[in-house]
């Protein structure tokens, strides 16, 4: 007969059958347990402290998102995030949101009305890129410089393995051309449009981002090009793409991008006779009333709030 002193070892109280040995040391991380490097997550603590936003140490948000004024204070290496050369930001702060959903007066019903964070951009990504990037950069520009144009590239980042192009818009066709017939290129695939309302990014407040796919090298890119709200005009790509049509008209619907050379650039999901664009962030939530049996349903922001 077994007695408790028989069946008794000697690890300490409290551990468990088949854990390793609490004396060994537990490796260190440099990202927090929600994936933020630690310049991300004191660059959040002082948007909540209302340390970074529109304070006297910098710019009205959206005044100057590229350059060196913005200067965030956060200029450690981030090992999930691009860094740009030394004297530039290595955060690009295109806003700061307020509460859950962003909502001003009531609608807001979640509870978060103090809550405040950035909205932060990977900032551009110096040479080398890493991989078959710097080839692609490299062919790119040779092919633009050969078709005479100049300046097409604002910037490059490099972002969790992934590689966007900013564009200037006058130059977004005869890029697209060259990404689609160039031999050491051949993006044959057109992907699709997505767009992007930033409000307070003044002067890009709309952001058109066009994903391209080679089947012959088996790669992926991104384009964005950035136009202000007051001239939301950009040039269409499908006499290159003809699968552009229906994501330019979609595009056009919800956000109000105007594509230039469009055959037929009208309204795709709401009717033709909706006023404004249910997709920018300036848009009224909930939409319109609805009916419903004979009983009109509010939008969400005109229903009680909790006070």
């Amino acid at each position: 007969m077994t007695t408790p002193e028989d069946t008794s070892d000697d690890r300490p109280s409290g551990s468990s059958a088949g854990r390793p040995d609490d004396s060994s040391e537990e490796p260190t991380y440099e990202t927090t347990d929600k994936g933020h490097t630690p310049a991300e997550k004191d660059l959040h603590a002082r948007v909540r402290r209302k340390e970074v936003g529109q304070s006297s140490a910098e710019p009205a948000i959206g005044s100057s998102p590229h350059g060196p004024d913005r200067d965030l204070g956060v200029r450690e290496d981030m090992p999930e995030n691009t860094v740009v050369p030394a004297g530039a930001s290595s955060l690009e702060v295109v806003a700061v949101r307020e509460g859950m959903f962003g909502v001003q007066g009531s609608g807001d019903t979640s509870g978060y009305g103090r809550l405040r964070r950035p909205v932060v951009m990977p900032g551009a990504t110096p040479r080398p890129y890493g991989g078959w990037f710097d080839e692609f950069a490299d062919r790119l520009e040779l092919v633009l410089a050969d078709q005479g144009v100049s300046g097409a590239i604002e910037r490059v980042v490099v972002h969790r393995g992934e590689m966007t192009v900013h564009l200037r818009r006058e130059h977004l066709l005869t890029t697209m051309q060259q990404l689609r017939d160039d031999p050491h290129l051949r993006f044959e695939m057109f992907s699709g449009i997505s767009g992007v309302h930033y409000p307070e990014d003044t002067g890009r407040e709309l952001h058109a981002v066009y994903h391209l796919l080679s089947m012959t090298h088996n790669r992926r890119i991104r384009l964005e090009v950035s136009v202000p709200d007051a001239d939301p005009h950009l040039p269409s790509v499908m006499s290159v793409y003809p699968t552009a049509d229906w994501h330019e008209r979609e595009t056009y619907d919800f956000f109000g991008m105007i594509f230039d050379g469009h055959p037929a650039l009208t309204r795709i999901m709401m009717p033709d006779d909706w006023p404004g664009h249910p997709q920018r962030k300036d848009y009224h939530l909930g939409g319109s009333p609805v009916e419903s049996k004979g009983a009109t349903i509010p939008p969400p922001d005109t229903r009680r709030s909790y006070r």
